[in-house]
């Protein structure tokens, strides 16, 4: 196919666009609601697989870190083999790792599964953006066309918990990985009728030493703050981070050298991008570290069934939605930097409400503050990629863009490590003291480890059940005040720095149409990389 003429009045997308569109959609659905099962599947998995508190993290997290490591190199290899047979081969593979990871007898096993589900999953959304970009080359058709996008990536977000909770109601913890498997099976017997290919002819080398070296720069830092908030600090933990901060310098360097690198460090010379991408990741952060705390306290302090968890976090999700609703028109009146800071603001006060949960009768300050921090928190999710493509020059925008999603994705998986990490230490120095000396040595363990593994060892002792849930509920303030001062930190960093010079001088408050729907801002994403 070749590339969209931009003369002329640009052609109608009819029936077949449509439809493919629905197809489209398919994907985008399951990789939000792929986020959010499994943290209902946590205890049940925990008590299964019987992970420690690491390996039960790295189940949480790898698959957002292979997500966000793989986001920029699947678009650019998009870009040369073409995006519907990318879209084809990742569809494949994320079904495949799904069964695996479904019937995975081991935590290890597991790990390595959602490693795969995560590179899988990050050749999915660069290629349906990119599609759709194709499908629908009428602004107004794909302004339409995006937003049915993006309202299906909250939808997932939204029914995740609800359908997590029927299934693991009547199934095993590796239910919540099949639903993958249909999805992909019709967007592979659909797509290749209903999908137009293309690829561009100028698309940018692939360098595998680059690729290898971004992940050598992630993963061994996380590994490495992860066991110094287990362990304290000793040689592990910090040659993990060395490690990692080594390969870091080794990645900047080899882009510096490339003329075709995996990421324009130029990019990063103009501040508002750069502190727009700050915003976006730690945001992202907040919100990874707290639902990992959300969802265990549903079940393992209020002793909540998978289903009646799941319907005590719709009010929040319902929440993100509507917050991210508002915002357009919010955007219409005000600058994009402010209604980034006054929503964060608002994430800061959810937070600071979170601080105050106890275990005994914390349920309703617990739904409420986190249902005010996602509302705040959704001004990001929606003007987040506008601030960060704005804020480059017009022909870096695909891969301002390509990063603002990496920041998103790698953001929350970072959250889960770290704020998530720092939250499950207090747990665990809170019940160390209250671990009885004559207790079976392998339940003391599980006592000490984690929340459900407390729940399950303890379940007939309610005077170190109680303990342990106190412990849990100390975690979640602790994680709570860490995750209000980041917010508060975003919010006056996005009234201040972010009123800076745009790509041509002008404030960036001004170089951001506030007329302009978040749908329509993805969609010139979309045509960046077409």
């Amino acid at each position: 196919m070749s590339s969209p003429s931009s003369a002329g009045v640009s052609p109608r997308a009819g029936a077949r666009e449509w439809l493919g569109l629905g197809i489209l959609a398919l994907p985008t659905l399951l990789l939000a609601l792929d986020m959010s099962v499994l943290y209902l599947a946590v205890p049940h998995l925990g008590a299964d697989l019987l992970p420690s508190t690491s390996q039960l993290l790295w189940i949480m997290d790898i698959y957002g870190f292979m997500i966000a490591g793989f986001l920029v190199t699947m678009g650019t290899l998009g870009d040369r083999i073409g995006r519907r047979k990318l879209l084809l081969i990742g569809a494949a593979a994320f079904g495949a790792a799904s069964v695996l990871a479904a019937y995975a007898p081991s935590a290890e096993l597991l790990i390595l599964a959602r490693a795969l589900l995560g590179i899988a999953g990050a050749t999915l959304m660069p290629s349906t953006l990119a599609l759709i970009s194709v499908m629908f080359q009428d602004a107004k058709q794909r302004g339409s066309a995006i937003g049915v996008w993006m309202m299906c990536f909250s939808a997932g977000t939204a029914i995740g918990p609800l359908v997590g909770g029927l299934l693991l109601d009547s199934f095993w913890w590796g239910s919540v990985f099949l639903i993958g498997v249909p999805v992909m099976l019709v967007l592979l017997v659909a797509g290749p009728v209903l999908l137009p290919e293309y690829r561009d002819p100028d698309g940018g080398r692939i360098d595998l030493g680059s690729v290898v070296l971004s992940l050598l720069a992630v993963l061994p830092v996380i590994y490495g703050i992860k066991r110094f908030a287990e362990e304290g600090v000793d040689p592990q933990s910090l040659a993990g981070i060395l490690v990692g901060l080594f390969f870091g310098v080794v990645f900047v360097r080899r882009q510096r050298k490339l003329d075709e690198p995996l990421i324009d460090l130029n990019l990063f010379s103009h501040r508002a991008f750069s502190v727009s991408l700050i915003v976006l990741l730690l945001s992202m952060a907040t919100v990874g570290g707290t639902v990992l705390f959300y969802t265990q306290f549903l079940q393992s302090v209020e002793g909540m069934s998978p289903i009646k968890a799941g319907l005590w976090m719709l009010p929040s999700a319902i929440g993100m939605i509507m917050g991210s609703m508002a915002t357009p028109a919010l955007a219409a009146r005000l600058a994009p930097r402010v209604v980034v800071g006054i929503g964060m603001g608002i994430s800061a006060v959810g937070y600071l409400l979170l601080t105050q949960v106890d275990s005994v009768s914390g349920l309703p300050v617990l739904i409420t503050g986190v249902t005010v921090a996602f509302v705040g928190t959704s001004s990001v999710l929606v003007l987040g990629t506008d601030l960060v493509v704005g804020s480059a020059p017009p022909e870096k925008a695909g891969s301002a863009a390509s990063l603002s999603e990496a920041s998103s994705e790698f953001g929350i998986a970072f959250g889960v490590a770290t704020i998530g990490t720092i939250g499950t230490a207090v747990y665990r120095s809170g019940i160390e003291d209250a671990v009885p000396s004559g207790l079976d040595a392998s339940a003391a363990e599980d006592v000490r480890d984690s929340m459900a593994g407390a729940a399950d060892a303890a379940a007939n002792m309610p005077e170190l059940l109680a303990a342990a849930r106190d412990a849990f509920a100390d975690g979640l303030n602790v994680s709570a005040g860490i995750n209000a001062a980041i917010a508060a930190v975003l919010a006056v960093l996005a009234l201040v720095v972010l009123k800076t010079t745009g790509q041509g001088g002008e404030d960036l408050a001004e170089t951001t149409d506030p007329q302009e729907s978040p749908s329509a801002d993805v969609a010139s994403v979309g045509d960046s990389r077409a």
